[in-house]
């Protein structure tokens, strides 16, 4: 179980990465610029001046911004100091002297204040594959850059919304796993009867009820008719345990709610076939328990294949966690 497991964790890691290396490649695929995105108003999206759009870019990480002195220029008015004008220029941020220089103002490098005539800056695009090298690099870094739409750190923004999405996400799965997995067992050891047909009915509804409409089901209940709201502000589980799990018990459950069926269905198809085994048999045979013969036997061998649906479960939940 164990190797298992860990196999499935790399496994997960190289998924994630290859599916990040697609997304990265089909956005330089698509057409439009994200700079020129980044930038436009709603109804305004092609009058965004170019020297914007470019210098966009350069924050974006998709161009490079060079800067040069003007050797005409400078060589006359400092003679033998040119290099050391030179030098004090090369140390300055390129974003910062590409700003000043769009702003008409004059530059300060190293005490020696120069015009923007006095400066040649060039931008250029940065090819493909070193951006994807610098991506994977500033990835590694959890260095993501800025948000297109609020034009903050994915990083920052990630951080403030992954406490509330992992609570969530990690109660609801909690939840199937109590409710699914005795759900499928009872199911299953007490096949075509009254029981059975009680989980084959709640399994049926995880299955057939969209969790956004669960969700919107339990405001329309508990908001609106019983007058009942839950603390608007997130409350960390480790600053007040009981607060916390009331603010995000019900939002748990609308996600929960379509798993439990996912994994009862499976829970109990597993262990139909694991109750089939000779080695069950066996143990029937020798007079052990129903409790021992269940839970020891073949819950153990049926739950390899749950677990396996339950990761993909868990995923689609933090997935569908942005709805609710």
């Amino acid at each position: 179980m164990r190797n298992y497991i860990i196999k499935r964790i790399l496994l997960g890691i190289l998924t994630v990465y290859g599916v990040a290396t697609l997304v990265f490649f089909l956005m330089r695929i698509v057409p439009g610029d994200p700079a020129r995105i980044a930038l436009s108003e709603p109804g305004r999206e092609g009058r965004v001046p170019e020297e914007l759009v470019m210098a966009m870019r350069v924050k974006l990480g998709l161009a490079r911004v060079s800067i040069a002195p003007n050797r005409e220029r400078l060589e006359p008015r400092y003679g033998a100091k040119y290099p050391q004008v030179v030098a004090a220029l090369q140390r300055l941020d390129p974003q910062m002297v590409m700003g000043s220089v769009r702003a008409g103002a004059p530059v300060n490098a190293g005490g020696y204040f120069l015009d923007p005539e006095d400066i040649q800056v060039t931008i250029t695009n940065i090819p493909w594959y070193q951006q994807y090298i610098e991506w994977l690099w500033n990835s590694f870094r959890l260095e993501f850059g800025n948000s297109l739409k609020v034009n903050r750190p994915v990083t920052q923004e990630w951080l403030r919304f992954f406490p509330m999405t992992f609570s969530i996400a990690v109660f609801a799965g909690i939840l199937t796993l109590v409710v699914a997995i005795p759900l499928g067992v009872i199911s299953a050891i007490r096949q075509d009867r009254f029981l059975d047909y009680v989980g084959r009915v709640i399994a049926i509804a995880g299955l057939s009820l969209p969790s956004f409409w669960v969700a919107l089901l339990i405001i329309l209940t508990l908001v609106i008719w019983f007058k009942w709201l839950p603390p608007l502000e997130y409350i960390p589980f480790w600053k007040d345990p009981i607060q916390s799990l009331k603010q995000i018990f019900f939002p748990a459950f609308s996600v929960a709610f379509a798993q439990i069926g996912v994994i009862a269905r499976m829970t109990r198809s597993s262990m139909l076939e694991v109750l089939r085994e000779d080695y069950i048999r066996t143990a029937w045979a020798k007079g052990l328990g129903e409790r021992v013969v269940v839970l020891r036997h073949a819950l153990k061998n049926a739950f390899l294949p749950v677990l396996t649906v339950f990761g993909l479960q868990l995923g689609f939940s933090i997935g569908g966690l942005v709805v609710v």
